[in-house]
């Protein structure tokens, strides 16, 4: 399991010569079991990524820890690595996470040989192309040489997923995946990750704004606003019986209830 234990997270800022404090994350806690989704929802601003960023040993919290299997996660050394190998990140940009200059396979061989020192050359290439099969990008060995300007978003974002499981990751904490890409692209984006998630039983933190793949991508919604969790609860009660008069809001300004229902046959089905 992976917990967060009253998060903390303020940032100094320097106004010519004024600082001040901006209290990004007050006092977030929440957990995450193998085999299921938290959706992190909340405008920009809301302080979610600086959580993900939290959560993926990105930022250092203020107060508060992250505890993963009972433990306190480590800051360094091997247990950080460890730690690494267990968590890992999705960005929002497909193409800015990705080096241009080097091939898929490159990106994918590089943290299989840091993780898995012990592979051999052809033990590294022949996962490199299972990871791309596992992600839907097949034939393996017509994307392995090409870079990621070659590529559509979605299948850069594929690759990012890739590479994310690439150490054995359990837990994905997925910032806004699907944000960039365009509404068809996401619903096939959405799936991979939860048949990814079913199949390895990984747990998943998707950090998002939209609350309508929130609702049927994930088993429980937890609601940001100006850094706390202002509602939680299983996706569908959230999303059917807000308690929030923020979270009402959200509701709101989401997609018309046709799309919120295609949306949900789409994801559903496979689509």
């Amino acid at each position: 399991m992976l917990e967060a234990q009253h998060l903390v997270k303020d940032f100094r800022l320097r106004d010519g010569v004024r600082l001040s404090t901006l209290h990004a994350v007050k006092d977030v806690s929440f957990s995450l079991e193998p085999g299921r989704t938290v959706a992190l929802v909340g405008e920009s601003g809301s302080g979610k990524s600086t959580i993900a960023r939290m959560m993926a040993k990105l930022e250092t919290p203020s107060s508060g820890r992250v505890i993963i299997d009972g433990k306190p996660s480590a800051d360094r050394g091997r247990g950080l690595a460890q730690y690494r190998r267990d968590v890992q990140m999705v960005f929002q940009d497909p193409f800015g996470s990705l080096n241009p200059f080097h091939t898929i396979r490159h990106h994918l061989e590089r943290p299989l040989r840091i993780h898995h020192p012990g592979w051999s050359s052809s033990q590294v290439r022949n996962h490199a192309h299972e990871l791309l099969e596992r992600v839907q990008l097949t034939p393996a060995s017509r994307f392995a040489d090409r870079r990621p300007h070659e590529l559509s978003g979605g299948q850069r974002q594929r690759v990012a997923i890739a590479r994310a499981l690439a150490p054995g990751a359990r837990f994905i904490v997925a910032d806004e995946p699907v944000s960039m890409l365009d509404v068809s692209i996401r619903l096939g984006v959405l799936n991979l990750l939860a048949d990814l998630q079913r199949e390895e039983r990984l747990g998943v933190l998707y950090i998002t704004h939209d609350l309508a793949t929130a609702r049927h991508f994930s088993d429980e919604i937890l609601v940001m606003l100006r850094g706390e969790i202002v509602e939680r609860g299983p996706s569908d009660r959230v999303i059917l019986d807000p308690q929030h008069e923020y979270t009402k809001t959200l509701l709101d300004a989401a997609a018309d209830p046709e799309n919120l229902g295609m949306l949900r046959d789409e994801v559903r089905n496979g689509g």
